[in-house]
């Protein structure tokens, strides 16, 4: 049973991304023009005891917001991208950007697919044990009964924020079935389960991930592509 993804559609525009500041005096310093901030958090993510910050900008430009070419789940479809940013508290005051990437929150291609990032499956930013979670939710109002949660858990280590921890979950509505993915990257250990939404049994598999790197965020691409090792997309 392989987590239900969107189909895209034709009418996403191309954009051109801008190159954000290098250093601000806090979150709002980040955001450029035509741009605005949609979350922010801080922690500490670089283990100096400063709080450091995690942010999300949406852009909002007027000619991303397309038509909806057969009505169906609305009349038009906001296909602005956003942008992941990363900034470590300097000793002297303010931020410095290590991380700019708009590829992990992907675009909207699809208007029966919910918002993933600021949707009511609860996507969003987070900062936790110092490390950046990126949830991104997963819902079809039509054309698909899967829906769900992916969590990208990003740790600061080695110049780069890289990926420690992937884990999924979807649940078909029409059958009940339930499936999830857990991968740590620290000890390669994966967990793969199967059950119902009516019971708390489950089957539960244990493998390992092959390899031995943490990828970095830019190695990742679209969050809801993503799939550690063909693992998702058996299941």
């Amino acid at each position: 049973m392989p987590f239900a993804m969107p189909v895209p559609q034709d009418n996403v525009p191309t954009v051109g991304y801008p190159v954000l500041a290098a250093e601000a005096a806090g979150a709002r310093g980040f955001v450029p023009r035509g741009w605005t901030l949609e979350s922010a958090v801080t922690g500490d993510l670089d283990g100096d005891g400063r709080p450091d910050l995690a942010f999300v900008l949406h852009m909002t430009d007027p000619a991303n917001v397309r038509k909806n070419d057969d009505g169906l789940c609305g009349d038009t479809l906001d296909t602005n991208p956003r942008i992941l940013g990363v900034a470590l508290a300097r000793p002297e005051g303010g931020y410095r950007l290590v991380v700019q990437n708009h590829d992990l929150v992907p675009r909207r291609d699809n208007a029966c697919a919910e918002d993933w990032f600021d949707g009511e499956t609860g996507g969003g930013i987070a900062i936790a044990r110092g490390n950046v979670v990126v949830t991104l939710g997963r819902f079809m109002s039509a054309g698909g009964w899967g829906m769900g949660r992916t969590v990208f858990t990003l740790r600061w280590r080695e110049g780069a924020l890289r990926l420690i921890g992937f884990d999924a979950r979807n649940t078909q509505r029409n059958s009940g079935e339930t499936s999830s993915l857990s991968v740590n990257y620290l000890t390669r250990k994966v967990r793969i389960a199967h059950g119902r939404i009516d019971s708390d049994a489950e089957t539960v598999r244990w493998t390992r991930l092959p390899g031995t790197t943490l990828p970095a965020i830019d190695a990742i691409g679209n969050g809801l592509d993503y799939d550690p090792a063909g693992l998702a997309g058996k299941l």
